[in-house]
């Protein structure tokens, strides 16, 4: 089981009530499974109820934030730690460096920017940890369908599509960060054509 998890998702609440109570059911599995929170370092929307959750029951929570967003976002005051770094660029490879797994959360631009990067960085070779999206109410079923899409026009290959792990609940979600195994793929940009 990865020890720390970064989670991306938005810094809003999102229409549907079931979006912020799947943000305080991963924060609650994840401090009784002893897994450190990583994330954007906010106090509102799903990034502050993730670490509310963790930190209400027994966890530690550690956000990275550029200095330019602490107004902006509400830094949260309780955090285990709070890391203040100079840029977005700096938020994401210190929550990268820090973390060992992914979960994404409903979010907005920022979010799926945040994760299609981690993505295509596995995707690459660049790193080896698990990535997950958490969907919440089928939030991401669009998203689901849309790799399975880029799967079958033949973007993406399928041993990479299977690095996709998806889960509507969160402790199924943590089960399957705990049992994921690297693919063994060629690097994509050298591999062969059939």
């Amino acid at each position: 089981m990865p020890k720390s998890i970064a989670v991306f998702c938005g810094s809003r609440e999102g229409a549907s009530p079931a979006y912020m109570e799947s943000a305080r059911a991963l924060g609650r599995e994840m401090a009784k499974r002893g897994i450190t929170l990583v994330y954007g370092g906010s106090r509102v929307g799903l990034m502050g109820a993730v670490a509310n959750a963790v930190l209400e029951h027994g966890g530690e929570a550690i956000g990275v934030l550029p200095h330019f967003m602490q107004v902006r976002e509400i830094a949260h005051p309780g955090l285990t730690e709070l890391i203040m770094v100079e840029s977005m660029h700096e938020r994401k490879a210190k929550m990268a460096e820090l973390a060992e797994g992914f979960v994404t959360l409903p979010g907005g631009s920022g979010t799926m920017e945040e994760y299609f990067e981690i993505f295509t960085w596995a995707q690459l070779g660049l790193h080896t940890k698990p990535i997950g999206v958490l969907n919440a109410a089928g939030y991401y079923d669009p998203l689901i369908a849309l790799f399975d899409r880029m799967t079958g026009e033949g973007f993406v290959t399928p041993k990479h599509r299977d690095m996709m792990l998806n889960a509507e609940e969160p402790g199924e979600l943590l089960d399957l960060l705990e049992s994921y195994r690297v693919p063994e793929v060629p690097q994509i940009l050298t591999e062969e054509r059939t």
